[in-house]
């Protein structure tokens, strides 16, 4: 019964992931964004392109959009000071910077955004960061000040 139901579902649908290969894992066997060391940052294991870089902000992709062509994805942005913030973003001409997820002790929030350019090189990547670059930039220095508060008495 099991095989004839699998037979009726359609294919599962997605994109390709950017995995870092070289990364560590604390598991052998697994890759390093399933099993992240204790003391590396959250999105260990998925590609940092270091080559994508905006005011000290480098551009970190899930989705490789290198891989196959898309109009959404999930990436990252690693700050100069190596912490991190998700990034769920799409193609669209209209412009949106929203919060999807809180921020944590380890990543200053995760941010719905649209980016004007398709994701077809690298200059298009570094051009859309440019776009939502000083909002992000913001949102990181506010997490930095949080931060600073809870380690005072």
């Amino acid at each position: 019964m099991a095989e004839e139901d699998d037979a009726q579902r359609p294919p599962a649908v997605g994109h390709p992931m950017a995995i870092d290969h070289a990364a560590t894992s604390a598991s052998p066997g697994l890759p390093g964004f399933l099993a992240r060391p204790s003391d590396a940052p959250v999105y260990h294991g998925f590609k940092v392109l270091h080559d994508v870089v905006v005011d000290g902000f480098t551009f970190g992709m899930i989705t490789d959009f290198e891989a196959e062509p898309v109009s959404y994805g999930d990436a990252f942005v690693v700050a100069p000071d190596n912490s991190r913030a998700g990034l769920v973003w799409q193609v669209s001409e209209t412009h949106v910077f929203e919060q999807a997820c809180t921020e944590t002790e380890d990543r200053w929030g995760v941010w719905a955004v649209t980016f004007p350019l398709p994701m077809t090189s690298r200059e298009n990547v570094a051009a859309n960061l440019t776009t939502v670059i000083l909002l992000l930039k913001a949102k990181w220095e506010n997490w930095k000040s949080q931060q600073g508060s809870l380690d005072k008495p």
